[in-house]
């Protein structure tokens, strides 16, 4: 498998600003024929409550892309943003929050103190973060609402968006459409300490109509004691078989697992693991020309983004080719990608400007590349 990447560059940032950390995105081709990108972004670091889950759009195949614009701006962090269009003009954006508890253990405080920075500028910001949380509690007793898995829906190809919703379920990219226009939704079940129940189904498949209600469908069995099933990704093929990986996690695994439906998500196979431990995840899946490509962040040095293809829908894969490993840090992933009109294909994810923490605007940015393959 020879990879020719043909373009990478910056597409989402917010140099200006302190605001200025952008993750975890999705494209998605709208049913209009535009690209949609949504992701994380406004943030001061990995967790920390501002953060908002913005849009852009491209009109003319990801050379250009509009300004990033809130979707869904609660008071919590709106992470992981996720984007999915079906019906005739319908888009689907996802998010989820964590609990001002946990963003006052485990946000600014934890990651503004690693080694490497500035003392004076990390106690700024966190002052900061906690004023904003103090604020939070003290005049928005009703924050609680927006803690978990959020959804918005537009009928006019993402021009406006319906009231927030709220479901069980969260995943970093979003549902699938299924035949009928309607959504799967496969995702983790919302725990905002994500801490490892042995032995408990994690994961869970929710159907969502056009009108917003939805209603559960199945579970996906956990693979067992010491494992953690989360952000896992379903792709529909042409004949209806639900492809869903997994990214699975245990005291030294970070690897993806795979399991299948061919009943529309009523029953789903046990996952098996398609990578070593260590391996990279989450993942994000597209088909194109009859073979399954499924691109993963890899957080070990050479720190990047890699692909497995499968030619064989789904039932083997060849994995571990290098797409990017020239990052600086491990702060990186969730690539999602869409074919273009040209047969190339483009993926985005995101990653840190440099490790150095004490450079100017060390932020996190949404990088795009375009690359093909051949066989």
């Amino acid at each position: 498998m020879k990879i020719n990447v043909l373009e990478s560059k910056i597409v989402m940032s917010n140099d200006t600003s302190i605001h200025n950390y952008f993750g975890w995105p999705t494209v998605a081709r709208l049913k209009d024929g535009r690209l949609a990108m949504v992701a994380s972004g406004f943030r001061l670091a990995h967790v920390c409550p501002f953060g908002k889950c913005v849009i852009s759009f491209s009109n003319d195949e990801g050379k250009t892309w509009s300004l990033p614009t809130p979707v869904i701006d609660t008071l919590l962090d709106d992470r992981d943003g996720g984007i999915t269009a079906f019906g005739e003009s319908s888009v689907i954006v996802t998010t989820f929050n964590n609990s001002v508890e946990f963003q006052r253990e485990g946000g600014i405080a934890k990651y503004d103190n690693a080694p490497g920075g500035r003392k004076e500028v990390h106690l700024g910001r966190i002052s900061y973060a906690n004023g904003y949380l103090d604020i939070i509690e003290n005049e928005h007793p009703d924050w609680g609402k927006y803690l978990g898995s959020l959804f918005r829906i537009s009928h006019d190809n993402g021009t406006t968006f319906g009231d927030i919703v709220k479901i069980p379920v969260t995943c970093p990219h979003g549902p699938v459409e299924m035949s009928d226009g309607t959504l799967l939704y496969v995702g983790r079940k919302f725990s905002q300490n994500d801490q490892f129940r042995e032995n408990e189904k994690h994961l869970a498949c929710y159907r969502v109509f056009a009108d917003g209600s939805y209603e559960i469908v199945s579970e996906i069995e956990n693979v067992g004691e010491g494992f953690n099933s989360c952000e896992p990704y379903t792709f529909r093929m042409k004949n209806g078989k639900l492809i869903c990986h997994i990214r699975m996690e245990g005291k030294e695994n970070f690897s993806i697992f795979q399991s299948e439906s061919l009943d529309d998500g009523k029953t789903w196979t046990k996952p098996h693991q398609l990578l070593p431990e260590r391996g990279g995840a989450p993942a994000h899946i597209i088909e194109k020309d009859g073979v399954l490509i499924s691109t993963y962040g890899y957080r070990k040095n050479p720190y990047g983004i890699r692909v497995m293809f499968s030619y064989d829908g789904g039932e083997t894969w060849d994995t571990n080719h290098v797409l990017v490993d020239s990052e600086v840090s491990s702060d990186l992933g969730y690539p999602a990608s869409v074919v273009l009109e040209d047969g190339n294909i483009l993926t985005i994810y995101y990653a840190r400007r440099n490790e150095d923490r004490t450079v100017p605007n060390n932020s996190c940015v949404i990088k795009q590349i375009i690359w093909n393959f051949e066989k």
